[in-house]
């Protein structure tokens, strides 16, 4: 006959007077053993044996993927990198330059002075550019703005086209010498490139 099991029985063996309790589990522990168990065996089918699922490695790799592609569509769509120099072409007509005139002294006349001359920034009205000029150039330091010099990236501000007629305007102020403007800064350089 087969001996009953007593609640928290004490063994017959005691090492340095510790003594040991035969102690029944929980029933959800025991459960929970048995479901981890399972749920490691599925695991390992779902991702090792059958190949089904992405291991982080492939994960990571989709991930970085889909983020490139992505990165490029957005570059494209903004011209940051991606547009030709031959696409970029300034406005010269009176109604994109009243546009990106309005947009300049809304948002840079305090850096720039209201005419272009330079004051913290610098003066946008002589032939020197620090980051180069053109419209291809004038854009990107908008686009992307220069953080060392304390200027902000304008892309989450303005749109391409306000971007574009900013520096339209901007290229139009060349050679208008107005009072008091900045000492030249940077490289001489064509701003008709």
């Amino acid at each position: 006959m087969a001996k009953k099991r007593v609640k928290d029985e004490l063994l017959d063996h005691d090492y340095d007077g510790i003594q040991e309790l035969d102690n029944e589990l929980p029933p959800w522990w025991v459960w929970m053993f048995y479901l981890s168990i399972i749920f490691g065996v599925a695991y390992m089918l779902y991702y090792h044996v059958f190949d089904i699922g992405n291991l982080q490695v492939a994960e990571y790799q989709a991930e970085m993927k889909a983020a490139s592609l992505k990165y490029a569509q957005t570059e494209t769509a903004t011209g940051d990198q991606q547009a030709a120099p031959q696409q970029l072409v300034a406005y010269t007509d009176a109604d994109n330059l009243a546009k990106g005139d309005a947009l300049f002294h809304q948002h840079c006349f305090p850096c720039h002075g209201s005419k272009g001359e330079g004051t913290v920034g610098p003066n946008l009205t002589d032939e020197y550019w620090i980051h180069g000029g053109g419209i291809t150039n004038v854009v990107h330091t908008i686009t992307v703005g220069v953080p060392a010099k304390g200027m902000i990236s304008w892309k989450a501000v303005l749109n391409d086209e306000q971007i574009k007629q900013v520096a339209s305007f901007i290229l139009s102020l060349q050679g208008t010498n107005p009072p008091n403007g900045k000492a030249p800064q940077g490289e001489k350089d064509t701003p008709s490139e």
